[in-house]
């Protein structure tokens, strides 16, 4: 039983196989609109295709296990423009991110108020949070601002 000031450690400590870490926890949402308007001309486009990306989230600490985000969503054609296009998902995640606003923040919160090392800060994110993320991309999301570079 764990409590105020008892050490529990970290179960995933000293694995070396990546097979055995824990497994990931897959949640799904859907951004599924059957017509919406266009970005560019604000033309009623119509569903092309569904399109699924895959996020990570910040885990969940009760089970120990990582969250990945499956979404779900629609891409339409603008007849009107000749334009491809699928739904807004910027609220979830940077345009081409693998990772979360929340992760991003989380990340980026450790090395710049905490003044955690990129090494320590990637521990720590895996360690509480359940989530990997790589040294280079907290290098990048911390010399960005916190923020993914467009174009």
């Amino acid at each position: 039983m764990s409590g105020p000031g008892r050490y529990q450690p970290d179960p995933s400590s000293g694995i070396k196989d990546v097979k055995d870490l824990p497994t990931t926890k897959l949640v799904a949402r859907q951004r599924n609109h059957k017509q919406t308007a266009c970005p560019q001309c604000g033309h009623l486009s119509y569903r092309h295709k569904l399109v699924t990306r895959r996020l990570h989230d910040l885990g969940d600490l009760s089970s120990g296990r990582p969250i990945d985000l499956l979404v779900t969503y629609s891409h339409h054609y603008c007849s009107k423009c000749n334009k491809h296009f699928g739904i807004d998902l910027s609220d979830l995640a940077p345009a081409g991110s693998h990772y979360t606003h929340a992760v991003i923040d989380r990340a980026v919160g450790l090395v710049v108020e905490d003044r955690l090392s990129y090494r320590a800060a990637s521990w720590h994110l895996w360690r509480d949070h359940r989530v990997f993320v790589p040294f280079a991309s907290l290098q990048n999301w911390v010399e960005a601002g916190g923020k993914k570079e467009t174009g």
